[in-house]
């Protein structure tokens, strides 16, 4: 009967994670288009950090209860699947334009912030210091780049003389605001809850089966936890809502690198693992530099393309990365010198 409810839950929550995405994603586009945003910073305010929300409860739990590696883990455990998952299989499954302001502009400030934090925990601990030193960062940024979106979407706009003047072109009304605004802060719920449901039910079916804890948390809660960013990018990739994507992932880094770490470290000052140091950080620095040299190549040009072979690289390089977590835990690692 367990087996049962595990396998109905699995179903289910799978169901309500693809529905609820659409409308989430639906709501954020209709909100932006009312409130005269650009569909970029939805993506990074209102999409990615409230899909990120489940980190900073998770990682501030955790400082609360003394648990540092997990705190630490899944933050930037959850920026290296933003990248070589998230990003990876959605450009697998669609290639997706990208503006250049965006790559020209937002990658190379999330490079920076992913090379200080490294440089921030290198002593091996996140002090209280260090963490206000992050969270402070977090809201200069977010300022800074809603004000810059906002001018650039003014420049963009045209004078109400020729708006008048220029032919009607036949585009779907948005949503009603309230409507948008439901659908938004409903979806997003419903993303969360659902993708917690999916986790819950894959878990039981493999302890039913006989798995070990530790594959599991490895491999079925690791990407359960990303599954609500999976699931509003690759819903936005079938709308056209391209900057929706990009946003939701460089977002979702930054409010990692920045807010979770930040949080749980004035919380409680959070020992860094060496494992943290030699191997996780490491890979996080280089799938953020991949997406920052893919941005200048896409830079040089108006709009461009992230191709499937440059996301089969990045899933190619979290495979990679999986496997020699799971190979340190069987004893036996892949790559010695990433321990």
């Amino acid at each position: 009967m367990d087996l049962l409810y595990f396998a109905v839950g699995l179903v289910l929550g799978l169901y309500v994670l693809i529905w609820s995405a659409d409308k989430f994603v639906d709501g954020s586009s209709a909100a932006a288009t009312r409130l005269g945003m650009s569909k970029l910073l939805v993506g990074m305010i209102i999409v990615g950090f409230g899909t990120s929300a489940p980190e900073m409860l998770v990682s501030a739990l955790a400082s609360l209860n003394g648990n540092a590696g997990i705190a630490i883990g899944n933050a930037y455990g959850s920026n290296i699947a933003n990248i070589a998952l998230i990003l990876g299989i959605t450009v697998l499954i669609r290639p997706i334009g990208i503006e250049r302001n965006v790559m020209v502009r937002e990658t190379p400030i999330l490079l920076a912030v992913t090379l200080l934090s490294y440089y921030l925990i290198w002593d091996g601990t996140v002090s209280r210091l260090d963490a206000v030193l992050l969270l402070a960062l977090f809201f200069c940024i977010v300022t800074l780049t809603v004000r810059a979106s906002l001018r650039e979407e003014q420049r963009r706009k045209p004078s109400p003389e020729l708006e008048h003047n220029m032919p009607k072109q036949d585009e779907p009304e948005p949503m009603p605001m309230k409507k948008a605004l439901f659908w938004l802060i409903a979806g997003l719920a419903l993303l969360i809850a659902s993708s917690r449901l999916l986790v819950w039910s894959a878990v039981g079916i493999a302890n039913y089966i006989g798995i070990s804890d530790i594959i599991i948390g490895l491999t079925i809660v690791a990407v359960g936890t990303s599954l609500p960013e999976l699931a509003s990018a690759i819903a936005a990739t079938r709308k056209n809502e391209h900057s929706l994507v990009i946003g939701n992932i460089i977002g979702s880094n930054f409010f990692n690198a920045l807010a979770v770490v930040g949080l749980a470290g004035v919380i409680s000052p959070l020992p860094v693992e060496q494992g943290v140091l030699v191997r996780d950080m490491p890979v996080n620095i280089l799938l953020t530099l991949f997406l920052f040299v893919f941005g200048m190549r896409v830079g040089r040009q108006t709009e461009g393309i992230i191709s499937r072979f440059e996301g089969g690289i990045m899933v190619i390089i979290y495979g990679l990365y999986t496997a020699q977590l799971i190979s340190i835990v069987m004893g036996k690692p892949l790559f010695s010198f990433l321990v």
